[in-house]
Order: C-alpha cells, then sequence, then structure tokens
C-alpha cells in the first residue's frame, strides 16, 4: 500500500499483535482471487477502501508446524495506491498501529526479512517511474 505525498512515495506499515511491523495482509476466503483478498484485507486491517491494485509484488512463503503438522503458507503481495481516507488500526485483531513511511524508512522498521524484500521490490518500482494504479486496473 502506498500513497504520494508530494514527489516522495509512502508505504504503509502495520504493528501486528506480536508487536511486529508488516504488510497488511490475510487469508483467502471461499472462491476469492488473491487480488480480491488483498483489497478486503486491507480494508479490514486498516479501514482504507479507496484502493488500486497497480500489479503483482513478489509472492512469499515459508513452512511452520501447527502441532503436528508442517505447513507450507505462500502469501500473495499485490502494489496497491490509497488516494483517499486515513489509515485505522483493527484493533479487535490485534492491530495497534499503522503508520504510513518513506519507502527507506519502512524497509529499516519492517520487522521480517521476507516482508523488506517486498517492500524492496515496491520502492524499485516506485522511486524509478511514475505508476499510476488508476490507469493500470
Amino acid at each position: 500500500m502506498f500513497r504520494r505525498r508530494g514527489e516522495e512515495p509512502l508505504v504503509l506499515l502495520i504493528r501486528d499483535p506480536y508487536e511486529n511491523w508488516g504488510l497488511p495482509k490475510g487469508h483467502l476466503e471461499a472462491a476469492e482471487t488473491p487480488e480480491q483478498a488483498a483489497t478486503r484485507e486491507v480494508a479490514e486491517e486498516t479501514g482504507l477502501t479507496d484502493v488500486a491494485i497497480c500489479g503483482e509484488l513478489p509472492t512469499i512463503d515459508w513452512y511452520f508446524r501447527d502441532g503436528t503438522e508442517l505447513v507450507h503458507k505462500f502469501c500473495h503481495f499485490f502494489l496497491m495506491e490509497c488516494t483517499a481516507g486515513e489509515a485505522r488500526p483493527q484493533v479487535d485483531e490485534g492491530i495497534s498501529a499503522c503508520v504510513w513511511l518513506p519507502v527507506q524508512e519502512a524497509i529499516r522498521k519492517v520487522t521480517y526479512a521476507n516482508a523488506r524484500e517486498v517492500l524492496r521490490a515496491a520502492g524499485v518500482r516506485l522511486l524509478s517511474s511514475t505508476v499510476d494504479c488508476r490507469d493500470e486496473g
């Protein structure tokens, strides 16, 4: 999620229930595409609904244990633009903060290395060209 303030793009980070800084994300619901899930999760976790998807960012994956089961999880990310609205954390789900930061500051602040790589990819795209999501979707 990004927005422009002057010439500098700002990206949105959220603080999760474990006090980690990351990107809005979640699970697919029945018959939902990854793009639909991304838009819904951003709205739920941040209250932002005026968003446009500009394109795909890297997909990350990791393994974790759920009891005795080894789970391989994939998370699809999209470059999304928000032009209006104030981000509000979804407190009832444990999200305690939403913050807009310049790309390099967000890269330093984000907790997980794989999310850092997603932000780097977004930053390259945002800082090397003029991205206008409204024309791409």
